[in-house]
Order: structure tokens, then sequence, then C-alpha cells
């Protein structure tokens, strides 16, 4: 989902002039100022990150196939779809899969396919949700979209907290979302191209999150390969913004990466690479019945069965670890 300035403009709480965002103003076109202690904080944004990403072997670990790359990008998708059906903040989505991935990578989910992956997709959802949105729906409300089992609130609760507990509780990430405003005024200090900018970078970061390949990447760098790929949409700016001059949009960034990240990005996204629809899942219930602290769980299936299948230890917890 992208935002622009005509969705923004329709939400202002107070009396300001809507005709300032879409450009009216005389005055838009002129260089926009930023704050003289905007790039030391951008920089600590670009110093802090590699807090925020899995670890360094996550990749290598779908890669031999110790993670199941196709049950990740399935319950990307459906996180994808929940969030465009409820029409969520880019960031939302974007932190939903973060917490995904650095929760996988904690090596605390004991089957990282089936129930279990969509019920920490369901989890990692309600925390972003719970951290970006102003209204956030009821956990049973948030299963839709082909969610293929519907799990009780507290059973989401309880795998919430364990996500809380392997992420240290630091659910404030920095994601390629701290940057995109910024790098979009070094291509275009004008403002007159911003929204386009900002608007299109966010639809190839959410359309790149599916991808295994793109886990190498930190957010800044993905920041820049986007704004990257939208102004190279633009015949004014094209021929002006290349890979190699985005190192100097702030301290600590790295040109090789920004490089590799922006022909990849070519690769997946610009160059219409398009990716086969999502399937469409049949959908379980899972139930914790009552009184049972071990959370032992049963799933109904949809209309179209009336089987039965029992699934049982819904949630693991180590004593040693609170290990799934």
């Amino acid at each position: 989902m992208s935002l622009s300035y005509s969705d923004c403009s329709s939400d202002l709480l107070c009396c300001e002039d809507a005709g300032i965002l879409d450009g009216d103003s005389p005055e838009y076109s002129q260089e926009i100022e930023y704050p003289a202690d905007t790039k030391e904080s951008i920089a600590g944004f670009v110093e802090d990150e590699g807090d925020y990403v899995p670890e360094l072997d996550y990749l290598a670990r779908f890669q031999s196939r110790l993670l199941d790359a196709s049950a990740r990008q399935e319950s990307v998708e459906w996180i994808l779809k929940v969030h465009a059906f409820y029409h969520f903040h880019p960031v939302t989505a974007y932190l939903s899969v973060n917490y995904l991935d650095r929760f996988l990578a904690s090596d605390r989910l004991p089957q990282a396919k089936g129930w279990p992956l969509q019920l920490l997709s369901v989890a990692c959802l309600s925390l972003a949700a719970k951290m970006e949105e102003p209204l956030v729906p009821s956990l049973l409300d948030l299963q839709v979209e082909g969610a293929k089992f519907i799990f009780e609130p507290r059973t989401i609760q309880r795998m919430e907290l364990l996500v809380l507990t392997a992420l240290d509780w630091r659910l404030r990430s920095i994601t390629p979302f701290n940057f995109i405003n910024y790098f979009a005024y070094k291509v275009d200090s004008t403002g007159s191209l911003t929204a386009f900018l900002v608007s299109r970078a966010t639809q190839i970061i959410l359309a790149i999150i599916r991808e295994i390949s793109f886990l190498n990447y930190w957010p800044s760098s993905v920041a820049a390969a986007g704004i990257l790929c939208a102004a190279k949409e633009i015949p004014n700016l094209s021929l002006l913004v290349n890979p190699g001059i985005a190192v100097s949009w702030c301290d600590g960034l790295s040109k090789e990466r920004i490089v590799s990240c922006y022909r990849l990005m070519q690769q997946l996204v610009v160059d219409n690479r398009r990716r086969k629809p999502p399937r469409v899942l049949q959908q379980l219930r899972v139930t914790t019945p009552t009184g049972i602290d071990s959370a032992d769980s049963s799933s109904s299936s949809s209309s179209s069965s009336n089987k039965r299948r029992k699934l049982n230890n819904c949630l693991w917890v180590d004593d040693d670890k609170d290990r799934l």
C-alpha cells in the first residue's frame, strides 16, 4: 500500500490548507530545508540498524533448505493481503515481516511451516499493528484473507509473548521508512517529485520483502535502492541519478550494498518480473479447550470437508529458554 498526498490531506486534524499538500502553493517548488541535525539522525539509524535484522546465517539457512523459503513466502503473502485489506500503514507490513524473520532466526519454532508458522504470522502482524495503527482489529478479525487456521485470542497472545521474549521487547525496529523521505529529498531537493519518489519506493519495498534474496540487505540499502529505482522512472531524474552517488547521502552507507540491492530490485521489480498470484488456502479453525493450560488444540475444516483433525501442543514452551 502506498500513500499519496490526497490520502493525507483528507485526514488533516486541523484547518491546514490541503492545497499545500497538492503543490498549489507558489513556494512548493523551492528547495526544502531540513534541520541541521537531520543528517546526524539518519547516520544514527544507519549505525544502529544492524541491531534489528536477523542473524547473519539466516539467509544461508534458507539457501541450504534448513528453513523452507516457500513457507516464509506464503506467510509474507498472507501478511500483505491482510495489510491491504485493512489499509494498514506500509511500515506495519514491513515490521510484521521483520518480527517474523527475527523470530525464525532465533530458531525457537520447532516446525517453521504449517499452522505453527501461521500462528507466528498472526502474532507478528498483531504486534506490528499495535505499534503503528491507531485502530487495531480484534485478534479474530485479524485472521482474514485466506488464513488457513483460525486461532483463539489467548493462543495468539501467548505467541505474542514468546515473540516479545525472543526479540528482547525491541519492537521499534529501524526500517527503510526511516530513510526514504530523507533520501527522496537528496534526489529532489525542490520537493516537486518527492511524493512520487516516496510512494513508488514504498510500493517497491513492499513488493520485495517476499524475496529471501533481500534478506542480505539492511534497511538503509533497501531504502536507497528503492528511491533510486523510483527516480529511474522519472525522465528528468533518470539521467542524473546513479547508484554510485547514493553513498554520499549519509555517513555509514555502503556503496557496494546499495548498488547490489539496486540491481536486484531492477531485475525483480522494475523489469516486470512478476510473481504468480498467491494461492487461496483452505481455512481451518484452531480452538483451545477451556481450562487446559497445555493449549492442546483442535481444528475443524471448512464447509467443504467435515473431517476433524487434532493438533496437539499448540504452543511449546521450553523450561530453560521459553522456546517454542
